[in-house]
């Protein structure tokens, strides 16, 4: 009893120390219900979801996404653009830059951009949701549950006690490459005739790892350096970004290096229509150049009977 005591004072004490700047906004008083939604999340797309689409159709949403899509994209233009204005477009430096947990105005439009961005992350479950009701269960990976369903847990402590200087740079880089993948995700929702226009899915995952490298060394440079920045921070993003990397390099590997992978991998369906046709019309001339040699043997076997009754 005294540990678990001892542990919810350390708690509690640990919150108290959070930026009061945020300590009365939606989800900030702990991490109780970040951790209730994320968890709902994946019960939803593993298990729930999939039960209830059993013996359903898939639903047609392809206006839906489209519309969804290209709400993400401005939304991360917007983040980006205002990250960068606030702090890394000049105003931050890169090798060093504390949390100003003063009432400045930069500063306090800092802590409400990383509010906003943490709560995008729960409305990113829709990728997953989306899914789940078109009943493209396979496209549901580790990765993406994982991805998904750990962001917003991970954002909320930055929120809750970083929101500004060094740990904002995560969000930065993020913001700039999910306009790059929303824009691949809004163009594979408009239908099979922009699939000319997608052959680039293969390097926006290399974008995305590319990203995770960028953090991990933008936040272990602490290492090397004196800085008025929490270390704990620095190894809880240098974390991330190393279990994110693997993640992605391991989904690379199966998607684009194993051969025949090209076409179990591809995950979105405008690729999905184009490669399974190709598939199709492959196996269609395998088919039929099967079927020739046969009848030409079945010709000449019959021909040589026919020469002997003679």
């Amino acid at each position: 009893m005294d540990l678990l005591n001892d542990m919810k004072d350390w708690y509690n004490h640990t919150l108290e120390n959070g930026d009061a700047r945020v300590q009365g906004w939606m989800f900030m008083q702990g991490p109780g219900s970040t951790v209730t939604i994320c968890l709902s999340y994946v019960y939803f797309v593993k298990v729930l979801g999939p039960f209830l689409m059993k013996n359903r159709r898939p639903l047609v949403l392809h206006r839906v996404m489209l519309l969804y899509n290209f709400v993400m994209v401005f939304a991360s233009i917007y983040l980006f653009y205002k990250l960068g204005i606030l702090g890394w477009f000049g105003k931050y430096s890169y090798t060093c830059q504390p949390v100003d947990y003063s009432d400045n105005p930069d500063a306090t439009e800092m802590v409400h951009i990383t509010w906003w961005y943490y709560i995008s992350k729960f409305v990113e479950f829709s990728d997953t949701i989306f899914f789940v009701l078109r009943k493209k269960f396979s496209h549901i990976s580790t990765l993406h549950v994982i991805h998904h369903g750990v962001m917003p847990i991970s954002v909320w402590w930055g929120v809750k006690f970083t929101p500004g200087g060094h740990s904002t740079f995560f969000a930065f880089v993020n913001s700039f490459v999910h306009i790059i993948m929303y824009i691949y995700y809004g163009l594979a929702a408009a239908g099979p005739q922009m699939q000319k226009y997608l052959w680039w899915k293969k390097y926006m995952t290399t974008i995305q790892m590319i990203q995770f490298i960028a953090i991990f060394l933008h936040a272990f440079q602490l290492l090397f350096r004196e800085c008025d920045y929490p270390k704990g921070f620095m190894w809880f993003i240098g974390f991330h970004a190393v279990l994110f990397w693997f993640l992605f390099w391991d989904f690379y590997k199966k998607a684009y290096k194993k051969p025949g992978s090209r076409f179990k991998k591809c995950e979105n369906d405008s690729c999905d229509e184009s490669l399974k046709s190709n598939n199709i019309r492959n196996t269609n001339g395998v088919h039929k150049k099967e079927m020739k040699i046969h009848e030409n043997g079945a010709n000449t076997k019959n021909g040589i009977k026919v020469m002997k009754e003679a």
